[in-house]
């Protein structure tokens, strides 16, 4: 049963990922969700993106300007998500696989420290897809087991993969499936703005009916301990 909205607006959820939009395109509306009930989110993005292949339709980017245009639709994204603090690593896109392991995760580590994050998301160290996506994962993994702190760690799923968990030797028990079908509208906001990423998807640009019709109605996570009872961000639901 969810809590008065005051009690929400002390609890704190952290999300660390590789690349801007990955905030947006995976779990934008439930980041949202989280933030309209008032979780105080923080992103971390470790690389600006720079590498990209999409430049914009036609293309009016180049490498030079990349990864100042990126961060920007970042930060429009953030803002219509309901992100309130956006911290950028700096790290050089494409090679968050070849940084010192125990630094990236100690750097992580101060920040769930300082943060306190009754949430913390990340991606998968196996599944994640991208090796940036896995290197980043597993960095907060560790740091999240470094810091031995109260709140729950959740792995972001792509589509409704984690719909049927058996398929990757998961149970049900350790997917949590959020209901974000109130918050398609703010997810479909933030694709616009990574607006150098997604103009070659024509949908995005559709009348917003058509373009809302494309969304699942839930995002999936997979819960990092799922022999334990889960607690904070299984409970908002």
């Amino acid at each position: 049963m969810s809590e008065p909205h005051q009690d929400r607006a002390k609890r704190k959820l952290l999300a660390v990922f590789a690349h801007p939009d990955d905030e947006s395109f995976i779990c934008g509306g439930t980041l949202a969700k989280h933030a309209a009930e008032g979780y105080d989110i923080t992103l971390v993005s470790a690389t600006r993106g720079e590498m990209g292949r999409r430049m914009g339709n036609p293309p009016y980017l180049n490498r030079e300007t990349m990864a100042a245009a990126r961060e920007q639709e970042l930060r429009e994204a953030c803002e219509v998500l309901g992100i309130r603090q956006l911290i950028l690593f700096g790290i050089r896109d494409k090679t968050v696989e070849f940084m010192d392991e125990d630094g990236l995760a100690g750097r992580i580590a101060s920040l769930i420290e300082e943060i306190d994050p009754d949430v913390v998301l990340t991606f998968h160290e196996v599944m994640g897809g991208h090796p940036d996506h896995c290197a980043i994962g597993k960095a907060t993994t560790a740091a999240y087991r470094r810091a031995e702190r109260r709140g729950s760690l959740y792995f972001i799923t792509f589509g409704d993969a984690m719909s049927r968990p058996e398929r990757y030797g998961h149970t049900r028990n350790a997917v949590v499936k959020i209901d974000v079908s109130a918050y398609l509208e703010a997810k479909l906001a933030a694709f616009r703005a990574h607006r150098c990423q997604t103009e070659m998807d024509e949908w995005v640009w559709l009348p917003d009916r058509e373009a809302l019709s494309r969304f699942g109605r839930h995002e999936y996570f997979l819960q990092a301990d799922p022999i334990l009872p889960a607690r904070e961000f299984r409970d908002s639901f």
